[in-house]
């Protein structure tokens, strides 16, 4: 037994050893070594080019420092380049050559385009907006201008306050597919719910259902082997990875694709916080209870998902895309109880930070309250301040964070803000059973978000995302309802709290926040 046992962890290490994976962070560290490399032969001859490498570093800090950006990033660029002149030089050149990033860049400015005749804004539903709510026009005459996702009406939400509600549902409106199926998500692993999933996807396309799915090529690290496509494609499935993960130094691969989108016959539509994966529905426990939410929008508004979707599968493809075989139908009749529904997505090429936006929007217009619930909660300075200032002003601004984290690091800098935010009057709200996956905000019982877009550099800078902003919906009173309900089962932060955090999780932390912008 002893024996076995042995060779059974003999064949695990060897098996590690010589993965793609292994391989690929090995080849990503040679180039990083040949970064090194170079630093260290051209310290050699430091006395030589000394004041050469000091007008390039003064040249690099002052473009730093003008440049377009957030501070934060600024700061964490400027220390590396301090600390380390001439491998921080390089490596900042390096990104910003952008390798492989215009190219996606441009193929989405394309595929916006092409979609753009059916992202059309009705000037009357604007007009009905700005009667209803004034500082919400505004944001849908930004969405729709500087974007291209209108606002429609005509359109229910169904709020899910667990993975459990959405997977029984999303099974449900699959099964009922006659067109077509649209899946794109960020994490997808084998088990029981992706093989819920994927046979009725299989039987689907053997009866002439159009299926497409489309992954993020994190999934090849560790969840699906990298092949996968070919193997889903055998069933009759369209299938693709975005950003397959490659060895190769590249800022592309920085950006990853973080929505959650499935659209069904353009009639159903679903999005949120929930991946495909057992943990998501609480079928494998990871971090004690998974807490998560998800909507589904049935009706008009169903076409900004369909074209999100379609937009970011056709960044590689080059046959011309039939769009014209995607639409959502319209209603005739006008259902003023179901209020308003922007669905909007967010790109790090297009240079407007729209989820950033969103949610200072909500923050700077709420009258009562502010509801949040985040896995993550690593801010820039004017997310602190909007925050800060909300609740500075008397609004009840609460915040719904995990209690056990998936990522240590992560939440040790997110406690480094707990102290300006709690001294500023913000509640934070830890959830004792478990982890909070969901990413929503909801004000004053008529405004709402639900979304793929956590409180943290990558979602609100780096990734690609997407979220449904809902006003005078119904679905927004369940929103909220759910949000009183979690609070029920969490335990409030306090400022002593704080101070019985460990020595070890403080300086981490701290040390951490000024990398904060690359994690």
């Amino acid at each position: 037994m002893e024996h076995k046992a042995a060779k059974k962890a003999k064949k695990g290490i060897l098996s590690i050893v010589f993965s793609r994976t292994a391989l690929i962070v090995m080849l990503i560290l040679l180039q990083i070594g040949a970064l090194v490399l170079m630093y260290t032969i051209l310290n050699d001859y430091l006395t030589y080019v000394y004041w050469i490498t000091m007008a390039v570093q003064v040249f690099v800090i002052i473009y730093i420092t003008n440049e377009q950006g957030t501070p934060e990033y600024s700061r964490t660029w400027i220390l590396l380049i301090l600390i380390l002149p001439v491998f921080g030089c390089l490596f900042y050149v390096y990104v910003k050559l952008e390798i492989g990033t215009k190219y996606v860049g441009e193929r989405l400015v394309k595929t916006k385009l092409d979609t753009s005749p059916y992202l059309t804004q009705k000037a009357e539903v604007v007009e009905d907006l700005r009667v209803s709510k004034p500082a919400n026009a505004t944001l849908a005459y930004y969405m729709n201008h500087q974007l291209q996702f209108p606002t429609y009406r005509n359109t229910k939400v169904t709020y899910f306050s667990i993975g459990q509600e959405k997977f029984a549902e999303m099974i449900h409106q699959l099964k009922r597919a006659e067109k077509y199926i649209f899946l794109e998500y960020f994490i997808v692993s084998e088990g029981y719910m992706w093989d819920t999933i994927l046979d009725i996807l299989k039987e689907k396309a053997k009866a002439g259902v159009e299926v497409r799915f489309m992954y993020d090529g994190m999934c090849s690290i560790s969840n699906l082997p990298y092949n996968y496509p070919e193997q889903i494609r055998k069933f009759g499935i369209k299938c693709k990875m975005f950003s397959p993960i490659r060895p190769i130094l590249s800022t592309t691969q920085n950006n990853r694709d973080h929505r959650k989108i499935c659209v069904v016959d353009g009639k159903v539509g679903f999005t949120g916080g929930i991946n495909l994966a057992d943990e998501y529905i609480n079928r494998k426990e990871r971090f004690g209870y998974w807490k998560d939410t998800a909507v589904m929008l049935e009706g008009e508004a169903v076409q900004s998902l369909t074209m999100l979707f379609l937009q970011m599968w056709n960044v590689t493809e080059y046959k011309p895309e039939n769009y014209e075989n995607y639409q959502t139908p319209k209603s005739d009749t006008l259902h003023r109880e179901l209020g308003f529904v922007t669905p909007y997505g967010d790109s790090p090429y297009d240079h407007e930070d729209v989820g950033k936006e969103v949610y200072f929007h909500i923050l700077n217009h709420a009258k009562k309250y502010v509801h949040i619930m985040t896995p993550y909660l690593i801010l820039d300075s004017e997310m602190v301040d909007t925050l800060t200032r909300a609740a500075k002003s008397g609004i009840d601004v609460k915040i719904i964070m995990p209690h056990i984290p998936d990522k240590w690091y992560a939440f040790a800098v997110a406690k480094t803000f707990y102290k300006d935010l709690l001294r500023a009057g913000v509640q934070i709200f830890e959830f004792t059973p478990g982890f909070v996956h969901a990413k929503s905000f909801v004000s004053d019982d008529d405004t709402a978000v639900v979304g793929t877009i956590n409180l943290d550099y990558r979602s609100l800078y780096l990734h690609f995302e997407c979220g449904v902003f809902m006003y005078n919906n119904p679905a927004v009173r369940d929103v909220e309802r759910d949000f009183q309900n979690t609070l029920k089962k969490c335990h409030r932060i306090s400022m002593s709290d704080i101070k019985k955090t460990g020595i070890v999780m403080k300086i981490c932390g701290r040390v951490l926040r000024l990398i904060a912008p690359l994690m």
